[in-house]
């Protein structure tokens, strides 16, 4: 009966994973097959959200994953009781570009800190570590190829990408050395997220379609013609669960899977919203270049192949009109 431990539980896409576990009363672990899950601990700085702090399989702590992981800290025990953990709490990709000590401390000293405590605590738990496409940029001597797949190189551009590249070797090495199974996964970007905006450089990729369904205007920073790699949160967190599932065979090697993206331009997006909720709602879209963030989000591939992906049973979403239909069912429009 596994012990589950979620890091930025409060988060979206952490509350979201911690909601479907809570549904399913079980998870595969390590192609061991369905097993009840016995506690699911979420840790986060942010409040978790009211209907999981109230479910008696919960259990909460809140604080700074680096200090309630490092000596002491009131999550060791936690961490040390955990057959598996999903570490999905980072700093996000524009928060770290402003604050560079912020994506230091955020996502790599505390995933360091989680790891050593993994370590110490001698359990070898399955850990699901977050990572993104962001990981992945063009420079002179390493254009981006037309297609991303499992053998491109990591380049990133930005120092959160920079910041994901390190917490994947970190884990890989932590695999190798017996002191824990990592599965690193790369997601694409999450759209549509619901509820207010983040900082995330991306984050517009779903204002554009969640602000003009609410009768809002939204803003758009780049040109109508930039292509994205998205996939729907459903997708998003199919990845993490198939992850932990997998057995090591299923796997493979210690390197990081890309999530199935799909990809569409901005235009197209803008055209979707359209065609489900009506002629003229995109009129509710400004679009505003912003230079910087535009080179940020223009600098990520958008076209990938995920052959291991693939091979785990993972699919893109369809298009984006299915979507942005499965935004409007979940959120009761």
């Amino acid at each position: 009966m596994p012990n589950v431990l979620v890091t930025g539980g409060a988060g979206f896409l952490g509350a979201r994973l911690a909601r479907q576990l809570l549904a399913a009363a079980a998870l595969p672990v390590a192609g061991q097959g369905d097993q009840p899950v016995a506690r699911l601990t979420l840790a986060d700085q942010a409040p978790v959200p009211p209907d999981l702090a109230r479910d008696e399989r919960v259990t909460v702590l809140h604080g700074d994953l680096a200090a309630l992981a490092g000596d002491g800290g009131a999550g060791q025990a936690a961490l040390a009781g955990a057959d598996v953990i999903f570490h999905l709490a980072a700093a996000v990709s524009a928060e770290c570009e402003a604050d560079f000590d912020l994506g230091i401390r955020a996502n790599l000293r505390a995933t360091e800190t989680l790891l050593a405590a993994c370590r110490a605590a001698g359990t070898r738990p399955v850990v699901v570590f977050a990572s993104s496409l962001a990981v992945f940029g063009a420079s002179g001597e390493h254009p981006l190829p037309a297609v991303v797949d499992d053998q491109t190189m990591p380049n990133p551009q930005s120092s959160y990408g920079a910041q994901k590249v390190i917490a994947e070797q970190l884990l890989a090495d932590y695999t190798r050395k017996g002191f824990l199974r990592g599965r690193a996964i790369r997601l694409m970007t999450v759209s549509v997220r619901p509820g207010r905006p983040n900082a995330a450089a991306s984050g517009f990729l779903s204002g554009i379609i969640r602000e003009p369904l609410a009768g809002q205007r939204a803003t758009c920073p780049v040109a109508p013609q930039t292509e994205v790699a998205l996939a729907s949160p459903a997708r998003a967190v199919a990845g993490l669960l198939r992850a932990a599932a997998a057995s090591d065979p299923e796997w493979g090697d210690r390197t990081p899977v890309n999530l199935p993206a799909l990809t569409v331009t901005v235009a197209g997006m803008a055209a979707a919203l359209d065609r489900v909720a009506g002629p003229g709602t995109s009129a509710l879209i400004d679009w505003v270049p912003n230079p910087a963030l535009a080179a940020i989000v223009t600098g990520w591939p958008a076209r990938f192949r995920s052959g291991r992906g693939a091979r785990l049973g993972l699919a893109p979403d369809p298009d984006f009109d299915s979507v942005i239909r499965m935004h409007l069912a979940e959120t009761g429009h």
